[in-house]
């Protein structure tokens, strides 16, 4: 394959504003205690907070006691008790039985579920490499370890929301190709959304979108109550109904925050013809492109596996593989770990493009055996600094979107902001 590359980077100036740093949800990867993502609890607990760091390691538990003891606030007390491991079960038995604060007190208990769940999954994870079983009974009890995991969360989302419904069919243009509508980070029913929202109608009134995929942060600061929000009208039909183009999405970790919100976004496909999210994880077939998306909040070896066997199965030209959280990034919270050390190796040799946001901004990376990295998480929420580094191609801290093209032989990604200048694009050939 050739690769050729046209960069027209304009440099923003410096923000003035205050970055907003929100910590991402815990993903129990393949084991109970991984340096990844921080837990929901703390998640809820970090979302008024500008400053909170992103922690990636489990702290020392006496320091931590220590800090809690002293901490005032109920806030940063949360935060405190939801870095809490297995060690220190019996001061969080505690902490729910006395501490004056529900917040606090509810931290606590998420922190011993979570504890706990792990413990359970670890087993039942020794459990599967150690012993031999017919493919049924395997594969039932790869479901109940993630069914586990995404407990040990606190989720609500049953088995038939997360499994992947089979590869389907969506309709290309006349001649076969497909234009895409590319972003994420979005939902959060600013007036930065709605000023996107246009622009990508106006792009749509010169150069018609066959679909739209979104890279997750669809709604903020928590995502949805329910299929019902009255914010599905105000943040979405609203905004992007007017393009008349069905989107097909992914979901955040702000989607995640709330305990209902990845089962309300998966329902609402049954309600709004425009918004399609069969399922937390799915695959479908558009002209020459073959498109997965994945769930990075909670990735589980059930989802890892259907992602190696659809890769596996798939004929098409094109393989785009978009989730929320990026393998590599020169912005604000950096390539995320999880899905670098397990999701990355799938895609060798094997993808065309990782799609993904969590970063408030606009970004191309060098490719790594035969992956591009683009970062299109500027759709509508304020942008964050991003700053080059050596695998930078481009970089922007701005609002935008992608639009990616694509015929048998070409796959062009183009990323346009507000007044649909471009600010950057990338060819890939056959």
């Amino acid at each position: 394959m050739a690769i050729w590359a046209t960069m027209t980077i304009r440099c923003p100036s410096p923000p003035s504003y205050l970055v907003r740093t929100l910590a991402s949800l815990t993903a129990f990867a393949l084991t109970a205690w991984p340096p990844v993502r921080l837990p929901a609890a703390r998640a809820q607990a970090l979302i008024e907070d500008d400053d909170a760091p992103a922690a990636t390691a489990r702290p020392d538990t006496a320091a931590l006691e220590s800090a809690y003891r002293a901490e005032r606030d109920d806030k940063k007390r949360a935060r405190l008790v939801t870095d809490m491991g297995p060690s220190a079960a019996p001061l969080l038995k505690s902490i729910v039985e006395s501490d004056p604060a529900d917040e606090v007190a509810l931290a606590a208990a998420y922190a011993l579920r979570r504890n706990a769940v792990s413990a359970v999954v670890t087993l039942l994870d020794h459990r599967l490499n150690n012993g031999t079983r017919d493919a049924p009974a395997r594969d039932k009890l790869v479901r109940d370890i993630e069914r586990h995991q995404v407990f040990a969360l606190g989720q609500n989302l049953p088995h038939f929301f997360r499994e992947a419904p089979p590869v389907f069919t969506v309709k290309p243009d006349r001649r076969g190709n497909v234009r895409v509508l590319a972003f994420g980070d979005f939902g959060d029913g600013s007036a930065r959304q709605r000023t996107m929202a246009e622009a990508m109608q106006r792009y749509h009134a010169r150069k018609p979108f066959t679909f739209a995929v979104t890279v997750g942060d669809n709604f903020y600061p928590t995502g949805m109550s329910g299929p019902d929000d009255p914010r599905w009208d105000r943040d979405f039909k609203r905004v992007y109904g007017p393009m008349h183009i069905v989107f097909y999405p992914s979901l955040g970790n702000h989607d995640w925050y709330q305990t209902d919100s990845p089962a309300a976004e998966v329902l609402h496909s049954r309600d709004e013809p425009l918004w399609h999210l069969p399922a937390s994880r799915y695959t479908f077939v558009a002209g020459p492109v073959q498109f997965f998306a994945i769930d990075t909040n909670v990735v589980t070896r059930a989802e890892l596996e259907w992602l190696d066997r659809e890769l596996t199965n798939s004929t098409a030209p094109w393989k785009i593989v978009y989730g929320h959280h990026p393998i590599y990034s020169d912005g604000r919270h950096g390539g995320d770990p999880t899905v670098h050390d397990n999701v990355f190796p799938l895609l060798k040799g094997r993808v065309d493009l990782y799609l993904c946001g969590h970063e408030h901004d606009l970004q191309h990376l060098a490719p790594e055996a035969g992956v591009q990295f683009a970062i299109v998480g500027g759709g509508g929420a304020e942008p964050r600094p991003v700053t080059p580094g050596p695998r930078s191609l481009f970089a922007a801290s701005k609002n935008g979107f992608g639009v990616i093209e694509a015929d048998k032989k070409k796959l062009t990604v183009t990323y346009v902001e507000s007044d649909l200048q471009v600010l950057h694009t990338f060819t890939l050939r056959r």
